[in-house]
C-alpha cells in the first residue's frame, strides 16, 4: 500500500475502494494507530454488510487487540447501532461502513468514548500519520500484554434505548412501508419497530453490500422512486427510507410525496421541547428551513445556526448543551443519544406524531413547511473562488440585502435568501435557495444559476 493515505483520510472518516486504496492490512494499522492515539484500554467495534466489511472489522480489531486494547465486537450494526455501544459501553469505536457510496467502497467512522466523534482535529490526522509511518517502516511494536476479543449482542439493548425516548404508547394502527436499500435498515427496523400496532411493508430488506435494487442514498430522488409508488400501490400512512448504514431516515407521506428534512427538523424539535418542558436550544444548519428557527421559537425553544456538516453541529451541541440538532441532509442529533445522529429516532418522533391525531402525514406536515424551496442544485465550475466573487459584488449593496460567510455566501431578503457553499472535495458549488412563494424562490434560484454558471 502507498504510505500517502490522503486519498482516503477524510476530514471526518476513512474511505475508499477495496482493495485498490486500502485492504485488512492497513485495516490491522488503522486499530494500533487508533489505540496509540486515543490511550484507549478497551474498543468496540461495528460493520455493515458490505462484502469487505467482516474482513476489515477484523483486521482493525486485531490491530487494536495488539496494542493492549481489549475489544468488543457487535458485529452488523447500523451506524447509530455503534454510537449507542460506544455511549452506554462508553468505549471508543469505529464502524466500518462507507454509508451510501457503491459497493466497491468502504471505511471507518471512529469515535471516542460517548460517541464523541474524531475528525481531522481531534485525532484522524495522527492516526493517519502513524499508519503511514508503519506502512513503511513495519508493524508497530506489539503490547507487553495483548487485548481480548469478544463478540456482544447489541441489537435488543439499542431498540430499548430508542424506545425510551418517544412515547409511543398512544399511537393508532399505522400502514407503513420501509425501504431499507438492502443496508443496515434490514437489520435494525425489524428489532426497533416490533410490538407496536404497526403494519411494516418491507423493501430491500435483504441485507446486500452489492445494492442489487437502487444505491442506498434516498438524497436522491432516483432512489426514493420505489418506495414512493409502493407507497400510494399499498395506500400506506407514510414511507421511511434508509440510507446504507441506516444513520439518516428520509420520510415520504401518504400521497407519495417526499417530506422536507426541514420538516422533519422542525417537527422533532416541536416534541423535544415539549419533552424538555418547553425550553432548550436546537441546533440547524444554514440551509435548513426558515420553518425551523420559527417553529422552534414558537415553541419556547432557542435556535442556533451553524455550518453545514456533522462536526459542526455536534460541537455546537456540545457548546450550548442543545437537546436537538438538524440538518437538511436528514441527518437528526439528540442530546439523549450521546449528541450523536440517529435516523431511526427520527422515525419513531414521525411515527408518534402521526398516531397521535387522525389526520394525514401530509396535513400534519404543513403547519412545519411553510416556505418553497429549491433543494440542494450542484454545479461545475472551474473557479469557485471567481464565482463566490461575482455574486457577492452582484448582490453587495443592493438596499434591503444581507450577506454572510458562515459557510459559503448567504445572501438574505425579506422574502427570500439563498447559500452558494464550493465543495471541498469536487469543483462544484452547491446552491440551495428559499422563498416565501414559489415564483420567488424561482426567479431567485435562476438569478443565483446564472452567475454561478456564466
Amino acid at each position: 500500500m502507498a504510505a500517502d493515505l490522503s486519498q482516503i483520510v477524510k476530514a471526518y472518516d476513512v474511505r475508499g475502494v477495496v482493495p485498490d486504496q486500502w485492504d485488512e492490512a492497513l485495516a490491522e494499522l488503522f486499530g494500533a494507530a487508533f489505540v496509540r492515539v486515543t490511550s484507549a484500554t478497551a474498543v468496540v467495534t461495528g460493520h455493515d454488510m458490505r462484502p469487505s466489511s467482516p474482513g476489515l472489522s477484523a483486521a482493525f480489531a486485531r490491530g487494536a487487540a495488539g496494542q493492549g486494547a481489549d475489544v468488543t465486537e457487535i458485529g452488523l450494526c447500523s451506524t447509530d447501532q455503534l454510537y449507542y455501544a460506544s455511549g452506554a459501553l462508553d468505549l471508543p469505536g469505529a464502524m466500518f461502513t462507507a454509508s451510501h457510496n457503491p459497493a466497491r467502497y468502504n471505511g471507518i467512522k471512529l469515535c471516542r468514548a460517548g460517541a464523541a466523534p474524531v475528525g481531522q482535529d481531534t485525532g484522524l490526522a495522527d492516526i493517519r500519520a502513524l499508519a503511514e509511518e508503519w506502512s513503511d517502516t513495519g508493524a508497530p511494536r506489539p503490547a507487553a500484554a495483548t487485548g481480548t476479543v469478544t463478540r456482544r449482542d447489541t441489537l435488543d439493548d439499542y431498540a430499548a434505548h430508542l424506545r425510551s425516548l418517544v412515547d409511543l404508547t398512544g399511537i393508532r394502527p399505522l400502514k407503513v412501508v420501509v425501504d431499507a436499500g438492502n443496508g443496515m435498515g434490514g437489520h435494525t427496523v425489524p428489532t426497533v419497530l416490533a410490538g407496536l400496532p404497526l403494519t411494516v411493508v418491507p423493501m430491500y430488506f435483504e441485507l446486500d453490500g452489492t445494492f442489487p435494487n437502487h444505491e442506498a442514498n434516498p438524497l436522491d430522488p432516483a432512489n426514493l422512486v420505489d418506495l414512493q409508488k409502493r407507497v400510494r400501490e399499498e395506500g400506506a400512512d407514510l414511507g421511511l427510507a434508509f440510507d446504507g448504514d441506516a444513520d439518516r431516515c428520509f420520510v415520504v407521506d401518504e400521497r407519495g410525496e417526499p417530506v422536507s428534512p426541514s420538516a422533519v427538523t422542525a417537527l422533532v424539535a416541536a416534541r423535544e421541547l415539549a419533552r424538555n418542558g418547553g425550553t432548550g436550544t436546537v441546533i440547524h444548519n444554514l440551509i435548513t428551513s426558515w420553518s425551523v428557527p420559527e417553529v422552534v421559537r414558537e415553541n419556547g425553544g432557542t435556535p442556533e445556526r451553524t455550518r453545514v456538516g456533522h462536526s459542526f453541529i455536534k460541537a455546537e451541541m456540545a457548546r450550548t448543551g442543545a437537546i436537538f440538532g438538524g440538518e437538511h441532509s436528514a441527518h437528526y442529533y439528540f442530546r439523549d443519544f450521546w449528541n450523536a445522529d440517529t435516523g431511526m429516532l427520527a422515525a419513531l418522533h414521525v411515527l408518534a406524531a402521526l398516531g397521535e391525531q387522525q389526520g394525514t402525514l401530509s396535513a400534519l406536515v404543513d403547519q412545519y413547511d411553510r416556505y418553497a424551496g429549491s433543494g440542494e442544485i450542484n454545479s461545475t465550475v472551474d473557479d469557485q473562488a471567481a464565482r463566490l466573487a461575482a455574486i457577492r459584488a452582484a448582490y453587495e449593496g443592493r438596499e434591503g440585502v444581507t450577506l454572510d460567510d458562515l459557510d459559503g455566501l448567504t445572501v438574505s431578503a425579506a422574502d427570500w435568501w439563498f447559500n452558494v457553499r464550493p465543495s471541498n472535495t469536487e469543483p462544484l458549488l452547491r446552491l440551495n435557495a428559499e422563498a416565501r412563494d414559489q415564483a420567488t424562490m424561482i426567479r431567485v434560484r435562476d438569478e443565483a444559476l446564472a452567475l454561478i454558471r456564466q
